[in-house]
């Protein structure tokens, strides 16, 4: 069996599945450059149209595997900068997608994984999923995945939870905004599906371009007027578009748009 599963259903929704259980799914080298394929694949597929990342197994994932870390400690300066690196590019190609995402978590989170929920742009959680960000027990930061779970849960939280190393509950991860749901583990895979269905529901380009318009005003530095202009460009450029006229089309018409599936 795979250490990775990869599918796509007819609807078009591609799930991406950790599928080390006896490990309780914990990354290496090897894993993290075949997540970057495979997140760099969903992305340029145009029959793809959201990403769900799951696991299977009692946990979501453990964060680094050991044998990893063990090799990781006879590793040079510049050997670790470039294990780095491959971390971050794999972080980055997640948070980036330029389609939807979706994490699906059970059980324990730890480590890294924070960093793969933080990534994805919602995430609903079983009500017995641990959280942890441990990386300083092991005399370690979490400074790759530092941007996602600070722009997730904020500074000041991060502030308390990068240094205690403390497991928070689900509850907590929603209070916090790591999650966007926390609900019992019957109704996980009914909530992953009710929000998927939601997503199909809408524009591909419009979401796409919604997720990107995020990205670039959120932190813009950008005077009034310019804001102005790039904001009114963006929204008359997708209303000509062909699935903003589609779109519009369809609302005047009374009926569904094209992207549906009857």
């Amino acid at each position: 069996m795979s250490d990775i599963l990869y599918e796509v259903d007819s609807r078009g929704v591609a799930t991406v599945t950790l599928n080390r259980p006896q490990k309780h799914n914990a990354f290496d080298d090897v894993l993290i450059k075949q997540l970057t394929t495979l997140f760099k694949r969903a992305g340029e597929d145009k029959n793809v149209r959201l990403l769900i990342l799951a696991a299977n197994g009692k946990s979501f994932c453990a964060g680094a595997d050991a044998g990893w870390m063990k090799r990781m400690a006879t590793y040079s300066f510049e050997e670790n900068v470039d294990d780095a690196k491959a971390l971050a590019t794999m972080l980055h190609t997640l948070n980036t997608l330029p389609k939807p995402t979706v994490a699906k978590v059970q059980g324990s989170a730890f480590g890294g994984a924070v960093g793969l929920i933080a990534c994805c742009d919602m995430a609903i959680g079983s009500k017995m999923s641990k959280f942890c960000l441990s990386e300083v027990k092991l005399g370690l930061i979490p400074a790759t995945i530092a941007p996602y779970v600070i722009d997730a849960i904020g500074k000041r939280t991060a502030r308390r939870y990068f240094t205690t190393a403390e497991v928070f509950s689900a509850r907590r991860a929603r209070r916090l905004g790591l999650l966007s749901e926390a609900v019992t583990e019957e109704e996980l895979d009914s909530t992953v599906d009710d929000l998927t269905e939601q997503l199909l529901k809408n524009s591909p380009d419009a979401v796409s371009a919604a997720k990107q318009l995020i990205f670039d005003i959120a932190d813009h530095k950008d005077e009034d007027e310019e804001l102005m202009e790039k904001t009114s460009l963006r929204i008359a450029t997708i209303r000509v578009s062909e699935q903003g006229q589609e779109g519009l089309s369809a609302f005047l018409e009374k009926r569904r748009p094209n992207w549906i599936q009857e």
